[in-house]
């Protein structure tokens, strides 16, 4: 399980993000199924080797977003995302395309830049 939440802790995006940003990706692509009992904050922390404490920030953080729900005395479990409709929350890939030109719009460049410099950094990368 643990190679299910590897971070990165060079990467420059804080522990927190990277470990949300994996929950939701692998409840948006199903790996997690709705009523899927996730690991307790504790066991998560262990494996993730982490602060319990940032774990437990980001399973409030999926609950507030509708990821998750937790069952006194029975755990943590998915939320059947179906049910949520249009509320229902995005994808993590849309979160960080969402904080990506965010950051980009901060430094300046204009949207319509944007997709160029995507497609020299995607050309780079397949050259490498």
């Amino acid at each position: 399980m643990a190679e299910l939440f590897e971070l990165d802790e060079n990467s420059g995006i804080p522990l927190w993000v990277q470990l949300r940003n994996r929950l939701t990706y692998l409840i948006s692509v199903g790996h997690y199924h709705a009523d899927d009992q996730l690991p307790t904050v504790r066991g998560l922390a262990v494996d993730a080797k982490i602060n319990y404490n940032t774990v437990n920030k980001v399973y409030q953080s999926l609950e507030r977003d509708g990821y998750i729900v937790t069952r006194r005395g029975l755990g943590t479990f998915v939320c059947d995302l179906s049910k949520l409709g249009a509320a229902a929350p995005g994808s993590a890939t849309d979160a960080m395309i969402d904080e990506f030109l965010r950051r980009s719009l901060g430094l300046g460049i204009p949207l319509e830049d944007i997709p160029n410099q995507v497609k020299r950094r995607i050309k780079k990368m397949k050259a490498e």
